[in-house]
């Protein structure tokens, strides 16, 4: 019954972060404030002109750290041209691979 207790709550040995073999460094939710992000600075201030305040805003914070996670022109770029390079090479590739298999000059039979 204990073997089964340790295995369902974890091993002593490790903590939550080290299970799969790495450590995770979780940063301190004190680091992250509202006014470290102009974006949600602007958000605060709409919702305060309406009498209106969001607790939770901090939470968002993380997602408009330029140092770890770039700016959003950066994000942009990454999510559009990731894989650009193989799937272009890919394109090319199976082009090639039809003109020199596929090829005849009879189209319309």
């Amino acid at each position: 019954m204990e073997a089964l207790i340790l295995f369902l709550v974890g091993h002593e040995k490790h903590g939550p972060c080290q299970m799969g073999g790495g450590d995770i460094k979780i940063p301190d939710w004190r680091i992250y404030k509202v006014e470290n992000a102009p974006e949600l600075m602007q958000v605060e201030r709409a919702l305060a002109s309406h009498g209106l305040r969001d607790p939770w805003l901090r939470n968002e914070v993380w997602r408009y750290n330029k140092k770890e996670f770039g700016t959003h022109g950066e994000r942009l770029r990454l999510v559009l041209f990731r894989g650009f390079k193989w799937g272009l090479l890919a394109a090319v590739g199976t082009v090639l691979v039809e003109k020199a298999f596929f090829s005849s000059d009879d189209h319309h039979h």
